[in-house]
């Protein structure tokens, strides 16, 4: 039903305001020529009233806030004439953009979002001039976002207090809009070579298809939950074993699925535990967990957890996809945070991988934010610059009770210039000495860090705690990303400097004699610390665990709706080690 106040706005424009002037002369000599509208040269004034409101009744997101500056030059451009019907029809490009709303759940998007539910009342409506009208604007605000949503994503990463910026993807909406859509032969080809190219978000919209249709055949029982460190060995006695089996099969990973429902007689069936055993090695590998074939608590939560909700980590994941530019589409090094792992590429293919340990899950303040920069030097046997937070929370104690803690554990007192100084315990209490860790083996940023200089103080490096690689969770960080293999990540880094090849950079962190030995690269390295708990590795989908939180922040954000907020929700403090 259309609002009082569009039918008294509409009246009064195709009524009382008719257009004067050049820019009425404009409009008519335009349409005589058919060179830009379809429309009564009388409806100028009606679109232009209702393009000019900061609110349309008849979206389901009436706030125009979002995109009202681009529809208004898109209408200007072509002298507020109609561009989306004609004789009381939709064009073919306004079906085309109907049809893509409609199967918006393919690119990971909400059809509704963009009134997919509304376009068959206003195409009925078509017959009447308030009906082309409200046709053409609601046509207009919806592919503007809609285009938006597919080239850049919906939210603004910085909402979200990451280090990613995705004002540089702004496209010019009236001139897309104008020049590429509204008179495009194919509409979904258009659409599609606005969204991300790289192979990663591809391989998710494909993966995306895939499990929305095993959403809809997501019916097996829940297995009994398992908690604390308990584990359950396999064998034919397990009570649930035909609904596990059920579950390995949807999913995948169990032969005799995913073409369909498990059948009745499949599912009471004898079940072959030994290759069960298996399916589920082979489905902990791809969530993330220790490969023992034995139901733990967290694999029984991961089993546990429908459809749906893996479809939204879809989702989630091409959604941070499209926040990046094409430069961080195919980046040089990429680090995945639920994953814990780091893959370096070159010429698009992957040149290795290695573990990695991020920021502790426990505390906010030591999640490791997404980031998007460039790494652009090394420092070798670097300096560890105690935050004061952790100088006073973590040192001082030692202090009172052993006045000879720092120096015992390779800590020095400095001032603001870098002069050492006698330790003193209220100096550093209250900020005017710092603490730092000199250089070695025993240093907590390990024998080289990697340097891409953000905000968040944000950066990899080497470790003095090596074990924790062998652990299958890896958040133990304090916010920094610490790296596997620094040697051959810095030798892969600096491998168009033949004079530090592996040798050099060897020889130079075991030389105590170095300290803080900077090494410059030729040319800036393209890096994203990304968080997919989504990620499709070698044709596989994996799942991880949503450790910060990241992913119901973002589908809090995106129910909202548009326009999306974009202030930092909050403030994130400087990781530390």
């Amino acid at each position: 039903m259309k609002s009082p106040s569009f039918r008294v706005l509409l009246t009064a424009a195709l009524v009382l305001l008719p257009c004067t002037g050049c820019k009425k002369a404009k409009q008519i000599a335009a349409q005589t020529a058919g060179s830009v509208g379809i429309s009564e040269p009388t409806y100028a004034d009606a679109i232009h009233a209702a393009v000019d409101s900061s609110h349309m009744d008849e979206l389901r997101w009436p706030n125009l806030s979002d995109v009202q500056q681009p529809v208004a030059a898109f209408y200007d451009n072509r002298q507020y004439t109609l561009a989306w019907s004609k004789n009381g029809k939709p064009t073919k490009q306004a079906d085309g953009i109907m049809q893509a709303i409609s199967n918006a759940h393919d690119r990971g998007l909400e059809p509704e979002d963009y009134d997919a539910s509304r376009w068959q009342a206003r195409v009925n409506a078509l017959g009447t001039d308030e009906g082309k009208i409200a046709f053409d604007t609601a046509m207009t605000v919806n592919a503007a976002r809609f285009l938006n949503a597919i080239h850049m994503g919906r939210t603004d990463p910085q909402y979200f207090a990451f280090g990613v910026k995705n004002d540089e993807k702004q496209l010019d909406l009236p001139t897309v809009l104008e020049s590429q859509l509204s008179s495009a032969s194919d509409v979904d080809e258009i659409l599609t070579s606005f969204e991300p190219q790289g192979a990663q978000y591809k391989a998710l919209k494909e993966a995306l298809k895939h499990y929305r249709a095993l959403a809809d055949r997501d019916h097996s029982d829940a297995l009994p939950e398992i908690t604390g460190s308990a584990s359950v060995a396999l064998n034919a006695r397990y009570p649930a074993l035909p609904a596990l089996a059920a579950k390995l099969q949807l999913a995948g990973d169990l032969s005799g699925g995913p073409s369909g429902e498990v059948s009745q007689e499949t599912s009471t069936a004898p079940v072959d535990v030994s290759a069960v055993v298996d399916a589920l090695k082979h489905y902990q590998a791809r969530h993330g967990q220790d490969q023992s074939g034995k139901l733990t608590a967290s694999t029984v939560a991961a089993l546990n957890t429908p459809m749906s909700t893996r479809v939204a980590e879809i989702e989630d994941a091409m959604e941070r996809w499209r926040w990046l530019s094409d430069e961080y589409q195919k980046p040089a090094v990429l680090v995945n945070l639920p994953e814990f792992e780091l893959r370096a590429y070159e010429g698009g293919e992957e040149a290795f991988r290695m573990r990695v340990v991020d920021g502790q899950s426990s505390k906010d303040e030591h999640h490791t934010p997404m980031i998007a920069d460039h790494i652009r030097y090394l420092v070798l046997r670097p300096y560890w610059n105690l935050p004061p937070d952790i100088a006073k929370k973590e040192l001082l104690p030692h202090m009172e009770k052993d006045p000879g803690y720092l120096s015992a554990h390779n800590y020095e007192v400095v001032n603001n210039k870098g002069e050492e100084q006698p330790a003193s315990f209220e100096r550093i209490a209250h900020g005017g000495l710092m603490v730092r860790q000199k250089p070695g083996p025993k240093n907590s940023l390990g024998l080289v860090k990697f340097m891409f200089p953000n905000q968040f103080n944000v950066y990899l490096h080497d470790t003095d705690a090596h074990s924790l690689f062998d652990r299958t969770r890896r958040d133990y960080s304090h916010g920094c990303v610490r790296v596997q293999d620094p040697p051959k990540l810095a030798d892969w880094l600096l491998r168009d400097k033949p004079e530090w090849d592996a040798d050099k950079i060897q020889e130079t962190m075991n030389d105590e004699e170095v300290t803080n030995k900077t090494v410059s690269l030729n040319k800036p390295v393209p890096i994203v610390l990304f968080y997919g708990t989504a990620y499709v590795d070698n044709g596989e989908i994996h799942f991880f665990k949503d450790l910060y939180g990241y992913d119901d922040d973002l589908e809090k954000a995106l129910k909202k709706g548009p326009p999306y907020p974009r202030k930092p929700a909050k403030l994130r403090a400087e990781a530390s080690v």
